[in-house]
């Protein structure tokens, strides 16, 4: 299972380094988010409590709590803007932020109720949501590079 998880992150890894956006910021956060996508979905429908499960785990939470601060440093591409710069997608980014360590630290209290439900909320709002907007709303870097 770990090689077919590596193999999955350096296909990722080549993939990423192949279409370089404009902007430096986005190329870090899709070089974080990407193995989030192959982690996160192997987590949800792995089994619960293994070491193996733990490890990719702190990885993962580890990663999108990277990419739920670096994405407040992204400017809105499309619709209305706050301060010239935040957008709706913004408000995943604070969910991420919020349900890192909240997942994080309910686990750790052993509270496996909690965990579980900050991280299918942490899963739904900040891999499904936000990638299924930023690969379909057009003007953004994503949806460019699939449809165009």
């Amino acid at each position: 299972m770990i090689k077919r998880l590596y193999f999955y992150s350096v296909t990722f890894f080549i993939f990423y380094l192949m279409i370089i956006p404009s902007s430096p910021i986005v190329l870090i956060h899709l070089c974080i988010i990407l193995p989030c996508v192959v982690f996160g979905t192997y987590l949800i429908f792995a089994k619960k409590g293994t070491q193996f499960h733990k490890t990719i785990g702190k990885v993962y939470m580890i990663l999108m709590g990277i990419t739920g601060i670096l994405t407040l440093f992204i400017p809105a591409q499309v619709g209305q803007r706050i301060f010239n710069h935040f957008g709706a997608l913004h408000l995943l980014s604070i969910l991420t932020i919020y349900a890192v360590p909240r997942a994080w630290f309910a686990i750790k209290r052993g509270d496996v109720k909690t965990h579980k439900s900050a991280m299918i909320k942490l899963y739904i709002g900040g891999i499904i949501i936000a990638g299924s907007f930023a690969i379909l709303a057009p003007g953004r870097y994503l949806h460019t590079l699939f449809f165009n």
